[in-house]
């Protein structure tokens, strides 16, 4: 338990009145030497060099506690100090465990609002702001200022002495500064030794002093105002009135010269930040060095597990794993190339190595797989599935391509022991599976290979060997594919594609309004293909768009020769979804073609079939008014074809409708389609639409049409598509002049 000295004071005091003083200058020497007369000072322990906790005994030292001693050293008082547990000392007055606390400026009331008693200056502490770099701090009273909430006596004073500026206490000077830099307060606020030390911290560097002292607080102690306190106070200031400025001026310069400011581990990285983002990126380049090493090492022993698994040891070949992982990726990334898979065996091979040997026999193997790979490209690949038994996808081959196999692979192997002077013709079977369009769907290797195998059972038959198809029907298909699209190019190259106009008249003035333009093909080897039969072989291959292109170009140059020529003639061309899928901007393909003829955008009108806007594809619509603001006028074609929705009358933004004239070639319920066609055309007539019908054959179709006041028409009745030089010559002003 601590002895109350204050009531020891009040009891040496009423002493004094009593006895002499030589017996009260010998009583004081007693008490003064007795353990009882210590004082507990409350003190925050966070504000050196003024008040701090020494690191290398534990004891609470400074310039503060250091005067206090002095002035309880003079009037011979113990001083014992203890670190604050409350968050100020307005908090710290109100607890009784202390005599007084360190340091008040002024008197305060206490958080439970009693009031205080303070003693006389131990020294004067200059406060002076601290701002970031660039600031200042024009007009201090009208400033935010931060401090320490261990400071809220202070900031009393400073509140008082400043009516205006507006204090925010933070819990330590980490959040201070934290604010500062937040531009939540205007400045911080401080005694300008504490700067001197808090300043020493390398991230502090943004942070400085300003020059001008803001003021200067008394540096006190002080406790409740009571009796006890005040005659333990006013013994205070007989000790401090003791203290000479030479002492005082001592103990400052002493604390404020050494270097109290250690650096922490936050320090060090700050201070040494380059230095240590230099190690750490040499850090991070070796360790991924290292896992690059690694990686690499791993991706060797893989790969080397891979060759073993996937390829063939003798030949090289892809093994049946590999074969069937190489033909599904082949397939994924080609799925408009039209292949066949082969299942080809040497007939006798067992006679062939017991009479030629096992290496010699190994060796023919080896030459068929050198001889295959040197013929066949990266789109195809080959497999041994075992002993003499190879299998190959390659792409489907027309004639000439057969005869290059024949020539390049086959030959070689089987006249392999004849060019070495043996008089031995190694004889082959083959099985061919043409590969289906649920083949590329539903990718089943095995099942191809078993089918291929069947194939190959029935050439072994023969005496020769040779080749048999499994798919008869597919292979002819494949090999018509293999015909068109493999020709394609070269029918691009040799003028064989043509465009065709057909027109489209109004049928109440007799006019020629206008064509649309189709094209032809007059293959070289197969003669005038039907649109029907290579227009979805391109569209399946992915060709349908530079076919298009192709028409475009040419439609846009005959305009051209039109217009030169005095003949204003208006075009309509036909874009798919294809084209638009290929070709994410053709709405600018288009806008170049026009200006690369100095045609007008009305000239060249653009169908998009009624079925590539039922996709709901949002770029179909986008494109469509893309062409729009160009200037051209958009049609869906084939409307009423099987895919009629009347709601999309209302979501699709065409400018007009190729009405599909199917309706009326249903002979068994002609006048229930007179009815439909009549209603439709009523509605695009309220919907504001242009409309032309289409597929018009007869006289009777045409004058039921002009009879619900569709003038517009194209169809057989009228003109069937022909070449442009036939074009050219017809009677635009009279179509009754027209051939029948």
């Amino acid at each position: 338990m601590k002895l109350s000295l204050k009531r020891k004071i009040i009891s040496i005091n009423i002493i004094s009145l009593i006895l002499v003083i030589p017996f009260f200058i010998s009583g004081v020497s007693f008490a003064a030497s007795s353990n009882e007369n210590t004082i507990i000072v409350g003190v925050p322990t966070d504000r050196c060099p003024m008040i701090y906790i020494d690191d290398s005994d534990g004891s609470i030292i400074g310039i503060g506690p250091e005067l206090l001693r002095i002035a309880c050293d003079n009037i011979g008082y113990n001083v014992e100090f203890k670190a604050m547990e409350e968050p100020s000392l307005k908090d710290a007055l109100d607890n009784t465990s202390y005599d007084i606390v360190m340091p008040l400026g002024s008197e305060i009331e206490s958080a439970s609002g009693q009031s205080s008693i303070v003693s006389d200056d131990l020294m004067l502490t200059p406060l002076t702001v601290v701002t970031s770099e660039g600031d200042n701090v024009s007009d201090i009273n009208h400033a935010k200022i931060g401090m320490l909430q261990s400071q809220a006596g202070i900031a009393d004073t400073v509140k008082s002495l400043y009516p205006d500026i507006e204090v925010i206490l933070y819990k330590d000077m980490a959040k201070c500064v934290d604010a500062l830099r937040k531009d939540e307060v205007d400045a911080l606020l401080h005694n300008s030794y504490v700067w001197s030390y808090v300043l020493q911290k390398p991230s502090y560097i943004d942070l400085h002093v300003q020059p001008t002292t803001m003021l200067s607080i008394e540096f006190r102690v002080g406790a409740l105002d009571t009796p006890e306190n005040q005659a333990l106070i006013e013994k205070l200031n007989e000790g401090i009135a003791m203290i000479s400025d030479t002492q005082r001026q001592a103990v400052i310069l002493d604390y404020t010269s050494r270097k109290l400011y250690k650096y922490d581990v936050q320090d060090y990285l700050y201070a040494d930040r380059y230095v240590f983002i230099m190690c750490a990126i040499v850090i991070v380049l070796v360790a991924l060095h290292f896992l690059a090493k690694q990686q690499l090492l791993k991706e060797r022993t893989q790969n080397q597990i891979r060759q073993m698994i996937d390829y063939d040891s003798l030949t090289g070949a892809l093994s049946m794993a590999g074969f069937r992982e190489k033909v599904k990726e082949l397939l994924l990334e080609n799925p408009s190339t039209p292949y066949i898979i082969s299942y080809n065996n040497i007939k006798n091979f067992k006679f062939i190595n017991e009479k030629m040997g096992m290496n010699s026999a190994d060796e023919l193997l080896c030459f068929w797989v050198e001889k295959s790979l040197e013929y066949f490209s990266d789109k195809e690949a080959m497999a041994r599935i075992d002993a003499d038994h190879f299998a190959v996808l390659c792409c489907l081959p027309d004639d000439n391509g057969f005869e290059a196999m024949e020539t390049n692979v086959f030959e070689p192997v089987k006249k392999y022991y004849i060019n070495q002077g043996n008089d031995y013709e190694v004889q082959i079977s083959s099985g061919l599976y043409v590969l289906t369009p649920e083949d590329y769907k539903n990718i089943n290797v095995d099942k191809m290979l078993d089918c291929a195998r069947l194939a190959e059972k029935k050439a072994h038959l023969s005496i020769t060997g040779g080749y048999e198809v499994y798919n008869i029907d597919q292979w002819e298909a494949g090999r018509l594919l293999s015909d068109i699209c493999g020709h394609f190019s070269t029918a691009v190259k040799q003028n064989e594609i043509k465009v065709w106009y057909q027109p489209q008249v109004n049928y109440r003035t007799g006019e020629i309004i206008g064509a649309e333009a189709l094209c032809r093909w007059n293959h070289e080897k197969l003669g005038w293909l039907s649109p029907g039969q290579f227009i979805p072989m391109l569209e399946q291959t992915g060709l349908i768009y530079d076919l298009d292109c192709l028409v475009w170009e040419i439609v846009c140059k005959d305009i051209h020769r039109w217009n030169e020529q005095g003949f204003k003639r208006s075009i309509s061309v036909n874009l798919s979804r294809f084209d638009i899928e290929k070709n994410k901007n053709i709405s600018n393909h288009f806008k170049n073609l026009i200006e690369k003829y100095d045609i007008e955008p009305s000239q060249l009108r653009i169908e998009i079939t009624e079925s590539a806007y039922a996709d709901d594809n949002e770029l179909l619509l986008e494109t469509t008014a893309q062409l729009q603001d160009i200037g051209f006028e958009v049609e869906m074609d084939d409307f009423g074809s099987g895919y009629s929705s009347l709601n999309m009358l209302t979501e699709i933004p065409v400018d007009g409708i190729k009405l599909d004239y199917v309706f009326l070639k249903n002979t068994k319920n002609f006048e229930k389609s007179k009815i439909v066609v009549k209603h439709i055309l009523q509605m695009l007539r309220n919907l504001k639409y242009k409309y032309i019908a289409e597929g018009v054959e007869t006289k009777e179709h045409a004058d039921f049409l002009i009879s619900i006041d569709c003038e517009r028409m194209q169809g057989f009745y009228f003109y069937k598509p022909m070449p442009v030089e036939e074009f050219e010559i017809l009677d635009f002003d009279n179509i009754n002049n027209r051939p029948h």
